[in-house]
């Protein structure tokens, strides 16, 4: 006797099996696809880059207005940097603020949009601007702190903070350096003009005149002019003596450095830095033509933990205008060579 299967009952069985496979596909596809929703984070503003990129300054804040240029008091500047919550602040005016002394931000998540002024925009002048305060957006803003009062300080400034962005600034005469940011974490400076330090001025040591000193972890050094300084162009360096070198790490890239005096770019002890594409060029103040970077060790305080150590370094594809092997070779005739012996043997 033959036996016959169910048709019925095998389509059924069929049936069920594909209806099984499409539900289960149904299901995984619907998890694959919710998996690749990444909420890609925004960026501070168009054309934001480097480790800063993401800042959020003042986003979804108050917009708080500056309607005059006075010190202090109401629609002032110093009174939109001192407000606290997240703000926007924008110009109604344009011109010179005159400060009375120094500015201190302080308080966190705040965006600075100097193109909003009229006319010629923001000009600072007199005492330093301080970034005190994490979460900062300052764009397109000129501060030129002069020598009136003075006061020994950078133009602009900033240590021991996190997410902060500078965009289309200019600083000079300053006293000291024109711009030092170091020991921040997520930083970009880019699109800003470093120049004209004032070497004989204000500085309790004499002639100084110097750009600044640049460092952090995570912190992006690029698209800048950097022009007419004697040293520290930059110099390279975190909190003397600590640990935090250990664990920095600067890029600088894309910039363009003209007439260096007595010294270009030095220090990084202990550090972690790229540089990267810049363009130098020598201009009749400047006494090594070929130097891209000259690397120091940090020898003080043997109880340092950076004591005695080099950093690590990585630098391509700088251009030295009028200096062909430095070019070609940046770190045979732009960098080793300019090692100072005291140091001993370079390793």
């Amino acid at each position: 006797m033959m036996n016959f299967s169910n048709p019925c009952k095998n389509r059924l069985i069929v049936y069920l099996r594909i209806c099984s496979y499409h539900i289960l596909f149904i299901l995984l596809s619907s998890i694959d696809v919710q998996a690749q929703k990444v909420v890609m984070p925004v960026l501070a503003f168009p054309g934001a880059e480097g480790f800063g990129r993401y800042v959020t300054g003042g986003r979804n804040g108050k917009i708080i207005k500056v309607i005059n240029l006075n010190d202090h008091g109401p629609g002032s500047f110093r009174a939109a940097i001192e407000s606290s919550g997240s703000r926007i602040i924008v110009f109604e005016v344009s011109g010179i603020i005159a400060l009375e002394k120094g500015i201190q931000l302080l308080n966190p998540n705040v965006t600075i949009n100097g193109q909003t002024a009229p006319g010629e925009g923001i000009t600072i002048t007199n005492y330093p601007v301080s970034v005190n305060a994490n979460n900062v957006i300052i764009r397109f803003l000129r501060f030129r702190m002069g020598d009136a009062k003075q006061v020994e300080a950078d133009a602009l400034g900033g240590f021991e903070h996190k997410d902060i962005i500078v965009d289309h600034c200019s600083m000079s005469w300053s006293t000291d350096e024109c711009l030092s940011f170091y020991n921040n974490d997520n930083l970009t400076l880019q699109w800003c003009i470093i120049a004209e330090s004032l070497r004989k001025s204000a500085h309790s040591k004499g002639a100084h005149g110097y750009g600044g000193i640049w460092g952090g972890r995570m912190a992006s050094f690029h698209h800048n002019l950097m022009a007419n300084h004697d040293s520290r162009n930059p110099r390279f360096g975190e909190r003397e003596g600590t640990a935090y070198a250990l664990t920095d790490l600067v890029d600088m890239r894309n910039n363009v450095f003209y007439n260096w005096g007595s010294n270009s770019a030095y220090g990084g002890e202990a550090m972690r830095i790229n540089i990267v594409n810049n363009y130098y060029k020598p201009g009749p103040a400047t006494k090594i033509k070929n130097r891209i970077f000259s690397i120091d060790k940090y020898m003080k305080n043997s109880a340092s933990p950076i004591y005695n150590q080099w950093g690590k370094f990585y630098i391509s594809g700088n251009v030295i205008a009028g200096e062909k092997q430095a070019t070609a070779d940046n770190w045979t005739f732009g960098v080793y060579n300019q090692f100072n012996s005291r140091y001993g043997e370079v390793s």
